[in-house]
C-alpha cells in the first residue's frame, strides 16, 4: 500500500523535485492531478508535469499536495 506524504514547506517540495516521485494535488477535496512530478515550485505556485509537454501550475494556498511512496 502506497504512502502519501504531505508536502507543506519547501523543503518537501524540493525533496520531492530531486527524487522525482509522483504526486497527487486535491482542490476542494476533489482530486484533480495524480502521478505526475514536481518541477518548479514558488511560494505561491507549483509546476506539475504529466507528460513532456504537459505543465499545469496550481496555488500552494488552493491546493493540498502529497507525495506518493511504494
Amino acid at each position: 500500500m502506497p504512502i502519501n506524504r504531505p508536502l507543506l514547506s519547501d523543503s518537501d517540495f524540493q525533496e520531492a523535485v530531486d527524487r522525482k516521485l509522483p504526486v497527487r494535488v486535491f482542490q476542494d477535496d476533489h482530486l484533480v492531478n495524480s502521478g505526475a512530478t514536481v518541477v518548479r515550485f514558488t511560494d505561491f505556485d507549483v509546476v506539475i508535469q504529466s507528460r513532456v509537454s504537459d505543465l499545469t501550475y496550481y496555488s500552494r494556498k488552493s491546493c493540498e499536495f502529497f507525495e506518493v511512496r511504494p
